[in-house]
């Protein structure tokens, strides 16, 4: 890991995850292996693309206030292409859910995650 990705946050917290995700595949094989095939075909390009898939990952993450899958499906939005608008619908529907917990989670850590996973592919149009 470089300096300015030591020294970030949201890079830093999906190194946690990874890491602690790591340790219980170590200690837990079988569970951990059954779990990420289910996740996989959760996941996999079906009838909802996994663009769409990741969306509403984002979704449920904010409105359950789990701060590490915001992180990680908010990177999964941006790798499978969302722009920003798209990512910031997203979370404005689960705040109409969610009400105030979800926007508080929509206007912090979904933009940092923007701005710090996104870079200058995500300015809005």
């Amino acid at each position: 890991m470089d300096q300015q990705q030591q020294n970030n946050p949201i890079e830093m917290a999906l190194q946690e995850y990874k890491q602690g995700l790591g340790n219980f595949t170590q200690k837990m094989p079988d569970i951990a292996q059954k779990y990420n095939a289910f996740t996989e075909a959760c996941f996999a390009e079906g009838k909802l693309s996994q663009k769409e898939k990741q969306m509403i990952a984002l979704g449920i993450s904010v409105f359950s206030q789990d701060e590490y899958c915001i992180i990680y499906h908010a990177k999964g939005c941006i790798d499978q292409g969302c722009t920003e608008e798209e990512i910031l619908e997203t979370v404005g529907v689960t705040a109409a859910f969610g009400g105030g917990a979800a926007m508080s989670q929509a206007v912090t850590l979904v933009q940092e995650c923007i701005t710090e996973l996104g870079g200058n592919k995500m300015k809005m149009q």
